[in-house]
């Protein structure tokens, strides 16, 4: 009689969607993946989501798995969370939250990023402590953000988590996080440094291997921000750390038995990494680019990078992983499509003809470069300008922003970008951008790199199945998404790449970054862009 299969369950809880994959723990097999939306509402930099809806749409898409998987739901032995980074999910006294979350794309917290970071010495003082500079993105901005704009609020919360943290607590009934996912705070260091703290004075300083990142909630950052350390998680020692089994409500919701183990899970970032085989037991100093939402640069690193204009994460399994991060991709160039009147695979090069079109398509502000008042840019137009060239333009202008990320993350760790054996070494593309001819062919010419493009759609939800397996097995994540193949794909080969139209979206953002860098009309009742309250 043949053993019964054993089946973990990663989910991908974005800022979109919940997608719930269903995986055999024995071969990495994907044997069902299971879908919910989410809604986001906001305007005027605002991005909120409500934490009940994720919890709501998690439960839906884990129900569809196991149905379509054709397993048994006593078949299931793991689950693991990854999360959307950065957002601020607060909790009253009754564990309910309080308010919607703040989402990572909310810039209305730009102003409090720059004060927080003229404090601790300025950006260098920041850098060596957590690794990042706050920006708007960041959690510890957000935070600052709710204390200044709604003060009751704050002084009501009972719980600060990660959108991820909220999840694995209403899985297993513990407040937990992991290395990775609070190396996105801001008010937890990563780097040489570690200073115990947390829920109830229980958060873990971790010394991973011996070979990569420890570190622990930095009280002196905390009570920059007037945060109680005791409104936080425990941190777990990595992603895969076992923190429980499924609570009587959370096995009831699911339709899972009560058995299965909860692994501590992590950031979507760090997922994708796993899913990838990046880190100490797989590939190191590896770049990828993931096209989603928004684009982002990364790589496992057995180096502690410090540089402004990166994000200083730790990764999952005790290494590092500097991120670079762009807030508009996909989204803003459907967006351009959707105006023009085209189907997103129309577009031409914005030099076609001789145009000369550049379009930075800064809808949301940005990230990388920090222009958190930006708005988009068209510029280069002509009478007889094909709109397939102004939405080829908008493909190389988050192309471009993407992948000067990737320059300034290569030389953070140490690598020298044009050297011929760095810039040979493939550039993984993932995400939902990477099925996309176009996004393919525009990230291949201005890269002039090799792509691997992954066969696995779903590398996030992958990476968290890894975790799961491993909380449930003991191994090593990593190693098990080797083993399981998810991150190899067709591997392209490189093409020349296109200097002139590099250099010219190049001159153009360089021109323009003083008018995009000017803050527009600040909204009734906003703070001041100075001090911290």
């Amino acid at each position: 009689m043949p053993a019964r299969r054993s089946v973990v369950i990663g989910v991908d809880s974005s800022t979109q969607s919940t997608k719930a994959a269903a995986v055999d723990a024995a071969t990495g097999e994907l044997l069902a993946v299971g879908r919910a939306p989410h809604t986001v509402t906001g305007s005027a930099g605002a991005r909120e989501s409500d934490p009940g809806e994720w919890w709501t749409a998690l439960a839906a898409a884990v129900r569809t798995a196991v149905r379509e998987a054709g397993v048994p739901a006593s078949a299931v032995t793991g689950i693991a969370i990854a999360g959307q980074q950065h957002g601020l999910v607060t909790l009253g006294a009754d564990g309910r939250p309080l308010r919607p979350a703040l989402l990572w794309n909310d810039t209305r917290s730009a102003p409090q990023a720059a004060a927080l970071a003229d404090r601790l010495g300025g950006p260098a003082g920041w850098l060596r402590r957590t690794g990042s500079v706050p920006v708007a993105s960041m959690t510890a901005a957000k935070w600052q953000w709710l204390r200044e704009h709604e003060p009751r609020r704050a002084e009501a919360v009972a719980g600060v988590r990660l959108p991820h943290d909220h999840l694995t607590e209403r899985l297993a009934g513990v407040a937990v996080t992991d290395p990775g996912d609070a190396s996105g705070t801001c008010w937890y260091g990563s780097g040489d440094r570690t200073e115990t703290g947390g829920a109830s004075g229980a958060a873990h300083a971790d010394a991973s291997d011996g070979k990569g990142s420890a570190g622990a909630y930095d009280h002196g950052i905390l009570d920059l921000i007037g945060l109680d350390p005791a409104l936080l998680p425990a941190v777990a020692p990595g992603g895969a750390s076992p923190v429980g089994t499924l609570t009587a409500a959370a096995a009831e919701a699911l339709g899972l038995p009560r058995t299965v183990v909860v692994a501590a899970g992590t950031g979507d970032n760090m997922a994708a990494a796993v899913g990838l085989g990046l880190g100490g037991a797989g590939l190191l100093d590896h770049p990828v680019v993931s096209l989603g939402t928004s684009g982002t640069v990364f790589a496992a690193t057995r180096a502690r990078p410090a540089d402004a204009g990166l994000a200083g994460f730790a990764a999952t399994d005790g290494t590092h992983l500097p991120l670079g991060c762009t807030l508009n991709c996909t989204l803003a160039v459907d967006r351009f499509a959707t105006l023009l009147g085209l189907d997103r695979e129309d577009a031409l090069p914005g030099g076609a003809g001789g145009g000369g079109v550049v379009v930075l398509p800064y809808l949301d502000g940005e990230r990388t470069p920090d222009l958190p008042h930006a708005a988009g840019l068209v510029t280069g137009l002509r009478h007889g300008t094909d709109p397939r060239s102004i939405l080829g333009a908008a493909y190389e202008g988050a192309a471009f922003t993407v992948l000067r990320a990737l320059d300034h993350l290569l030389a953070a760790c140490g690598l020298d970008p044009a050297a011929p054996h760095v810039r040979d070494r493939p550039l993984r593309l993932i995400g939902g951008g990477a099925r996309g001819r176009v996004w393919t062919e525009t990230v291949r010419r201005l890269s002039g790199r090799p792509l691997v493009v992954p066969a696995a759609d779903e590398l996030v939800a992958l990476g968290a199945a890894a975790l799961a397996a491993a909380a449930v097995s003991g191994a090593d994540p990593v190693a098990l998404a080797t083993a399981w193949g998810t991150g190899t794909g067709e591997i392209l080969p490189a093409v020349g790449r296109d200097e002139e139209a590099w250099d010219r979206i190049a001159g153009v953002l360089s021109a323009a970054t003083p008018t995009l860098l000017t803050p527009g009309p600040r909204e009734p009742g906003s703070a001041p862009a100075g001090g911290v309250r």
